[in-house]
């Protein structure tokens, strides 16, 4: 162990008492139960009951089982001794339809949620929307059409007003980058769209979903000192070579600030709009909607995983697109197809991403220097390894060792002068992997897909330790 070196591997380093250590999950990827009790289908349903959308063809149609299995997942959470549980809920378990008159079962099994978290002492942070869309607003034109916005802010106010009087955080969206680009423009998502105008149609109307959304939960919760929140997944952009500064600029014009832009600074960036003009004249934009979409919010969620490194292409050598997600042919990036993704160096963790704790704290520094009175908290962080289960225990050492060097980088990060205010761990259990099936496992908690039996993870005991003690324990080097 080398102590307080350039490679993030502290240990003993303190975060205050008021500092929010928890984890987080998603209602698809744990859930199951995927016909029960009136729920309706989403877009992940059918994209994973489609041949060759996923991965050997996994589905989330029993996935952990969480459904069924809340009073042992919530044991489970308290055992590690959880101060936060970041969960979503699904909206077709709520309106099959995502339409009219909620569904009592649905309701009622986030609100056992909800008090079960409270009963043990852990903060419940709901996020509306993690990515399943009911199949009807899909039917009737997804996130490209506008009303689906407005479906969202019905939505929205039902739950807030079924659970407003406990949630201490609500979380608008998940990812909505993911969203808009991996799902109506690569195609590597549900609904697997391939349309780079549908794609930007639908950036405009989740950011629009948002602020709707803000407005219909403040006038519906009733808990005083609730908190409101988006989360964002930010690219985190290094160059190669002389060309990479135009597109690292294209890249987080397009990744990054096409929602900080509306949602922080009340405008859509110029150079974004210069960059799709040939695609569209955003005349989608209706007056009055940056006003809706620009709020204040409590805090940002940061979601943070890895690195890009990018340059623009050349157009003659071959063109490598390793841009971090499963490569189906339709594109991630309207207006900048021209943008190289380069292999990352190593190491990796399973999903092929690299590991770089000085990414995340320098993400945090630049994310405070431009909003500096907003307040941040890492909403999902972790990695992928390939476990084995050996005699009833996992020893992961590298999971232990990414989350030491990230938290390490937290730390540092707030050193600096940073407001971070928590940190969830992705994920509590393994999980469905979206296009991945079942092949990534990201959680603290193994679960044995056959048997749906649980096991604590050597990185569980080990977050469970930070937790107790408010220090970075150590690690195997």
């Amino acid at each position: 162990m080398i102590n307080g070196s350039a490679d993030y591997r502290d240990s003993g380093l303190e975060f205050p008492a008021d500092f929010l250590l928890g984890s987080a999950t998603a209602a698809y990827q744990i859930e199951g139960a995927f016909q029960e009790d009136g729920r309706g289908p989403s877009i992940w349903d059918s994209f994973s009951h489609t041949p060759g959308r996923t991965l050997a063809g996994d589905t989330g149609d029993v996935a952990d089982d969480h459904y069924h299995r809340l009073p042992g997942d919530l044991e489970l959470m308290s055992r590690l001794g959880l101060q936060a549980y970041r969960f979503s809920i699904a909206w077709p378990r709520i309106q099959p339809s995502g339409s009219g008159k909620p569904l009592e079962a649905g309701l009622s099994f986030y609100s056992r949620l909800v008090d079960g978290l409270l009963e043990r002492g852990i903060k419940p942070i709901a996020t509306l929307y993690h990515w399943d869309l009911p199949q009807e607003l899909e039917d009737a034109g997804g996130w490209p059409a506008r009303d689906t916005a407005l479906r969202f802010a019905e939505y929205a106010s039902i739950v807030g007003e079924a659970l407003g009087d406990r949630v201490a955080v609500w979380t608008t969206m998940n990812e909505p980058w993911c969203s808009a680009f991996l799902g109506y423009g690569s195609g590597s998502h549900a609904p697997g769209r391939t349309s780079d105008l549908a794609a930007l149609r639908a950036a405009h109307h989740l950011n629009l979903g948002h602020g709707l959304a803000l407005k219909e939960l403040r006038h519906v919760v009733t808990k005083p000192d609730a908190q409101y929140s988006i989360t964002l997944n930010f690219h985190a952009l290094r160059g190669e070579d002389k060309s990479s500064p135009e597109a690292i600029r294209r890249i987080d014009a397009l990744g990054n600030r096409s929602f900080t832009g509306p949602l922080l600074h009340g405008e859509y960036p110029i150079d974004l709009l210069e960059d799709t003009h040939e695609i569209t004249d955003w005349s989608f934009v209706q007056p009055g909607d940056l006003e809706i979409i620009h709020q204040p919010i409590d805090f940002l969620g940061v979601n943070f995983y890895s690195t890009a490194t990018v340059r623009m292409w050349d157009g003659k050598s071959p063109k490598s697109n390793n841009d971090g997600h499963r490569d189906v042919g339709g594109s991630a990036w309207p207006g900048s197809r021209d943008v190289e993704f380069l292999p990352q160096s190593g190491p990796l963790t399973a999903m092929g991403w690299n590991i770089a704790p000085e990414a995340l704290e320098e993400l945090l520094v630049s994310l405070a220097q431009e909003f500096p009175k907003l307040p941040l908290v890492i909403t999902e962080n972790g990695a992928a390894f390939d476990d084995v289960e050996v005699d009833g225990q996992v020893h992961d050492v590298n999971r232990i060792d990414y989350l030491r060097r990230h938290f390490t980088a937290a730390h540092r990060a707030r050193a600096r002068g940073v407001d971070l205010r928590g940190y969830m761990v992705w994920s509590l259990l393994d999980n469905f992997e979206w296009g991945y099936g079942y092949s990534k496992r990201f959680g603290l908690v193994r679960v044995n897909y056959d048997t749906q039996e649980r096991t604590i993870k050597d990185s569980g005991l080990w977050f469970a330790e930070l937790i107790e003690t408010r220090r970075i324990p150590e690690g195997q080097e």
